[in-house]
């Protein structure tokens, strides 16, 4: 890694001497991702929910799933071109524009009672995209914003808050104000978009890469998409890394995906108790992000990422084997703690290598991996319940995931590991 000399930018985007103001800025991320997310599990529960009130077939259900995630696969890498040159603070505020845009047609359109399945297939897409502008920024953000030596600290706390937002408060939250009324639960994810595009006025820095020199040669969109794909993939450590979460994300596509028609048709469950199913990977994450620094101190970071494996297939094996809510919410508290101790420990690692004017590429070509296939799962994991029903559906990503520890072991070797700390 490049050190800073004389106020010259290093690796991670920061730039000396430090700005003792700088020290908020973790609790203003924190506070940020928190509202945000917690915002996007109102979202995120509410509109299958709508879609399974408003039909009946696992394909159309999952099918509004697959627009919150489906532009991760189509976007991502030109988003990740944007936000290299760009203000990155600027680029959240856009995001939270287009969702409140998105959420407040919606919340017209429930409250008017002429709510449709396709008005939630366009507004779950504008919401996806939104979602790929503001994780890209708010990733390649973090290094300019936070300095190393607290970047752990600050990606456990944003990694916990991402968690807890989205899969404990926000599906509980949702619950309970969907059981209020739609409109109302609509309209409260568009203030919590507001008040958390006005807290990024206390964030103190700059957020952008620094300018090209004068004399630098322009690079074409898909030149620059290529770099970042090719800097991730000959990393053996990264590329391994990357097609693994892409398995594991595929996973979680799938099981957000059908769970709200599982829980309805074969759990027998309301919005309130699956809401306690879905809050599950929220408490989960949370116990993920506080024992992240303990788990890594007494067993490395190798482990924990290994416990993600363990804890993702247990989340979709047990609803393959029975529809008792203890033992799912069981499976998702696991599958929540392994996803936060994976989080935390990729994110903190490839901080430490991805030079700053690369994070943007870099951080949507790792996600085009994660998130990209979230949405192939949401989509295979329809076809299958409609075959062969949701335990078998179910059953299939559980046996995905039993395979991925080999290559895991295989490369991600606690010399590879090594090497990423000393650079």
């Amino acid at each position: 890694m490049v050190t800073v000399l004389s106020g010259r930018t290093k690796a991670g985007g920061e730039t000396g001497p430090a700005d003792p103001r700088r020290r908020r800025n973790t609790p203003v991320l924190v506070g940020f991702t928190a509202v945000t997310n917690l915002a996007d599990g109102v979202v995120k529960m509410a509109l299958p929910v709508l879609a399974a009130g408003l039909t009946g077939s696992p394909t159309e259900v999952t099918a509004v799933s697959l627009t919150l995630t489906l532009p991760w696969l189509l976007v991502a890498l030109h988003v990740g071109v944007l936000v290299d040159p760009f203000d990155r603070r600027k680029l959240l505020w856009i995001a939270n524009g287009a969702r409140l845009a998105a959420t407040g047609l919606l919340t017209a359109s429930a409250t008017g009672g002429d709510l449709t399945l396709g008005a939630l297939l366009a507004a779950g897409a504008v919401l996806g995209v939104a979602d790929v502008l503001a994780s890209t920024s708010a990733s390649a953000l973090v290094p300019a914003a936070v300095p190393a030596e607290r970047r752990e600290g600050a990606n456990a706390w944003t990694v916990g808050a991402e968690t807890v937002g989205q899969e404990f408060a926000g599906p509980f939250v949702g619950g309970l104000l969907l059981a209020a009324g739609t409109g109302l639960a609509l309209g409260a994810t568009s203030v919590a978009y507001a008040l958390s595009a006005l807290s990024l006025v206390l964030l103190v820095g700059r957020f952008r890469a620094p300018a090209p020199a004068p004399d630098a040669v322009a690079v074409p969109v898909n030149a620059r998409i290529a770099e970042g794909m090719r800097f991730l993939w000959r990393d053996r450590v990264l590329r391994t890394l990357s097609l693994i979460v892409a398995v594991l994300a595929a996973v979680w596509g799938a099981w957000l995906a059908l769970m709200p028609l599982y829980a309805r048709q074969d759990m027998a469950l309301g919005p309130r108790e699956y809401g306690i199913v879905l809050s599950a990977l929220g408490v989960g994450g949370l116990a993920g992000a506080v024992v992240v620094t303990r788990v890594n101190r007494l067993l490395g970071a190798r482990w924990a990422m290994f416990a993600d494996l363990v804890g993702t297939a247990l989340m979709v094996a047990l609803p393959a084997l029975t529809t008792d809510i203890r033992a799912v919410a069981a499976g998702a508290f696991l599958g929540g703690m392994g996803g936060t101790l994976w989080t935390v420990n990729a994110r903190t690692l490839t901080q430490r290598v991805v030079p700053d004017e690369m994070l943007g590429r870099y951080s949507a070509a790792a996600r085009l991996f994660s998130f990209g296939a979230m949405p192939l799962g949401a989509a295979l994991v329809g076809l299958l319940a409609e075959w062969g029903g949701a335990r078998f559906a179910f059953g299939v990503f559980a046996l995905a995931v039993v395979v991925t520890p080999v290559p895991f072991f295989r490369n991600v070797t606690p010399s590879a590991l090594r090497a990423f700390r000393a650079d």
